[in-house]
């Protein structure tokens, strides 16, 4: 018999006297359910003090009753030692920034006022202060290097229009591009570029005039602002974001960097343009062919603070490439590389030369900074851990966040794996599967293939917890990423190019082919669902394959002909398909689903917000309602005042509960065979 240690000894007395099986009860682990929707925290934007000894980070919290995603801000040392909850107010605070002096901590907040300003607060100890006052709010701000100033983007409100009270003014629209999601109708305010003086409290405009401006990024010297616009006669009517830098004075004149056809530093891509600790030279993305959109890859450029010709460090890269950050020395630039699946850290001399790898694997990185010493803060996420910070130094990688620790110890969580598999023309397709968390070998699954959004996304190697959520119920899931998806080169995103629902539609369908030939899925049990392009491609698939027993088709449209003119994509629509007047067998091609609909024969249920500018809801009345004609089961379920993105966490909430209601309606039957 093997001898007991004493710890194990009294553990096993323990257990005789309590009637507790201590081993089991350690190892014992549920299953993850929809009550576990917003146990989950969401960790974003980490940023390190200038000494590098501190992490501060946004954590969020959803309050289901309440209605509430509540924000606030921890700061976390570099040794792991100490997390501080450092705001709690009962409005958010977000967005925190370290002065490079070190002494104080700027977040956004709407505080008091409801609108979103800048509070700031003493590292030394004392309350929090609003230090901004722009009437729309402030939508961002960046600190300069001398702790004196910081820049900010806020909105110049458009003219009021007189309203007696009783009758709205007529809404009057000149604009080539007239509305956008979450916005509406587009009025003539502008977002500027204002210099807000910490000892005064005094904000100066820097540029007036009808443009935006986006993205400011203070100069080493704490002289000058680079930052992102679209100017020229007809902006409205093209992407081609160009880089400006301007003194720090009112009346300075900007002066434009980059005089490329297409987009510089698109704001969509989320990525800062970045000054050399010299103030020499500016890093920022370059895009690709206007008439590519969205399907062309952005690369890493760098260019003289002065103006001149730029430099593409990453030309021969052919992948997405975002958040460049200058090393402390300016002889290299750290940024992430979309690619296959993944987001990883990656590092290039400012020269130009090989690119590497500093952090790869099976990850997704969503964001980092850099500070002293070559540390940096990262945040990064897999598929059985939900995004949180992580120190990151030479090759050692700690994690400095623990906010969701104590709710995984408790679950039993599927395993996701990469798998992959030729498309009906032999291309080589990338996706994952992920097996429920007691998966039994032999057994055939009821399956759902889950198609991403874009189309130019991907799926990565991230906690995705709707999948996590069906694998528990018993489903196998598979994440296509088809042709038309980044993260494997542009030629492979603009297959679909003006061919929607063609190579990606059957990219998909290999999906379930691979599924079903691989003894997992059940033939006779498929799935299929998705929102906004996948939501589309959904529609396209069912038109194609009747396999499909159920689909869960959000945010979608098919009729894409009658869509011209209704949505904010006008620019691309026009540049991908043409004019309906010129092109209107192309409008027509990818129309199908709408317009063969007595193709489909697959339960299907649509949802949407009433409010969504991308795609307006009239997109999912029409296919409801094509099919309602045709006697196929269907639904039409509508969320009021939301958006392309549900927001509110009950509508959230009853998204993943009409999944899974409509999933089981048809594929977990009462009574059902093995094998079938």
């Amino acid at each position: 018999m093997k001898k007991l240690t004493k710890i194990a000894l009294i553990s096993a007395v323990l257990a005789m006297t309590l009637g507790i099986n201590i081993s089991a009860q350690a190892q014992e682990k549920r299953l993850l359910t929809l009550e576990d929707q917003f146990a989950f925290r969401q960790i974003s934007d980490p940023q390190l003090s200038p000494t590098g000894d501190w992490i501060a980070y946004t954590v969020t919290n959803t309050d289901l009753k309440n209605e509430t995603q509540d924000k606030h801000i921890y700061m976390t040392s570099w040794d792991a030692s100490r997390t501080l909850h450092l705001t709690n107010g009962k409005d958010s605070e977000y967005n925190p920034r370290f002065s490079p002096d070190g002494k104080y901590l700027a977040f956004i907040s709407s505080r008091e006022s409801g609108k979103q300003q800048i509070w700031l607060l003493n590292l030394a100890g004392g309350e929090a202060e609003k230090i901004s006052d722009f009437a729309d709010g402030v939508s961002d701000f960046v600190w300069s290097g001398d702790s004196k100033r910081l820049a900010v983007i806020a909105s110049e409100p458009a003219p009021e229009t007189p309203f007696n009270g009783k009758t709205p003014p007529p809404i009057v629209i000149d604009l080539f591009h007239f509305q956008e999601n979450g916005v509406g109708f587009i009025d003539k305010s502008r977002e500027h570029l204002y210099v807000l003086d910490l000892a005064t409290r005094k904000t100066e405009i820097l540029t007036p005039g009808s443009f935006n401006e986006s993205l400011p990024a203070w100069s080493s010297d704490s002289k000058n602002i680079a930052f992102v616009s679209k100017r020229g006669e007809n902006s409205e009517r093209n992407n081609n974001w160009d880089l400006y830098v301007i003194a720090a004075q009112p009346g300075a004149k900007a002066r434009q960097l980059t005089t490329f056809s297409g987009p510089d530093s698109d704001p969509d891509w989320g990525s800062r343009p970045a000054w050399s600790p010299d103030g020499k030279s500016i890093a920022y993305l370059q895009g690709g062919s206007p008439k590519l959109i969205e399907y062309a890859v952005y690369h890493l450029a760098v260019i003289p603070a002065l103006g001149g010709t730029p430099r593409l460090l990453t030309s021969s890269l052919d992948r997405n490439v975002v958040k460049p950050h200058f090393t402390k020395d300016g002889k290299s630039i750290l940024f992430l590389i979309e690619d296959d699946g993944n987001v990883h850290l990656a590092k290039i001399p400012v020269a130009g030369g090989k690119i590497e790898r500093l952090l790869a694997g099976r990850r997704n990185i969503s964001n980092f900074d850099l500070g002293r010493d070559d540390k940096i803060a990262l945040l990064s996420s897999t598929p059985q851990q939900p995004s949180e910070v992580f120190a990151f130094k030479g090759k050692d990688l700690r994690p400095l966040s623990h906010q969701n620790d104590q709710l995984l110890a408790q679950l039993n969580l599927a395993t996701t794996n990469e798998i992959t598999f030729d498309s009906k023309d032999g291309t080589e397709i990338h996706g994952f599967l992920v097996k429920p968390p007691n998966f039994q070998s032999g057994k055939k699954y009821p399956t759902l293939l889950m198609l991403h959004g874009g189309p130019v996304g991907q799926f990565t190697n991230q906690f995705m917890f709707n999948w996590q959520l069906f694998a528990a119920h018993g489903y196998v899931v598979v994440g296509v990423n088809p042709r038309g998806s980044s993260g494997r080169g542009e030629a492979f995103s603009k297959a679909i190019y003006a061919d929607w629902g063609n190579k990606d539609a059957q990219d998909i369908i290999a999906g379930a082919d691979y599924a079903i030939a691989s003894g997992i899925a059940s033939p006779s049990r498929l799935g299929i669902g998705g929102w906004s392009y996948g939501g589309m491609l959904t529609n396209y698939t069912i038109a194609q394959d009747t396999r499909f027993k159920a689909a869960v088709s959000g945010a979608s449209e098919s009729n894409i002909l009658a869509t011209y003119g209704t949505d904010e994509y006008i620019y691309d629509v026009e540049q991908e398909l043409g004019v309906p007047w010129k092109n209107l067998n192309t409008w027509l091609r990818i129309s199908f689903p709408f317009l063969h609909a007595d193709r489909i024969v697959t339960p299907t249920i649509f949802l949407g917000g009433d409010k969504d500018g991308s795609v307006p809801l009239q997109n999912s009345e029409q296919m409801y309602q094509a099919l309602k004609s045709l006697g196929i089961d269907t639904q039409l379920v509508v969320y009021p005042g939301q958006s392309h993105g549900i927001s509110k966490p009950s509508y959230q909430r009853d998204v993943l509960e009409r999944y899974l209601a409509w999933y089981d309606k048809y594929l977990i039957p009462s009574t059902t065979t093995t094998g079938k």
